[in-house]
């Protein structure tokens, strides 16, 4: 997978993720993708609803030494 940018928001509660995810989105093309690192257990939900509703596309998620791991795509 080709990551266009890595936001790492460890350690930030809700909302920041989402903020700080949705600043790094704007910044990205079409079709780039976005990395997030977050250790706040809410933001699975929270960046799984958020890409949808976007129109964006979240590719995959896994959780490695309880940081959970996000890819999305730019829609």
């Amino acid at each position: 997978m080709n990551v266009t940018k890595v936001v790492d928001a460890k350690g930030l509660a809700c909302p920041m993720p989402i903020v700080k995810t949705k600043k790094a989105m704007n910044e990205l093309e079409s079709g780039q993708v976005l990395e997030i690192h977050t250790t706040d257990k809410g933001a699975k939900n929270d960046l799984t609803a958020w890409a949808k509703s976007g129109g964006h596309e979240l590719l995959k998620h896994e959780e490695e030494d309880k940081v959970l791991k996000f890819w999305i795509k730019k829609g």
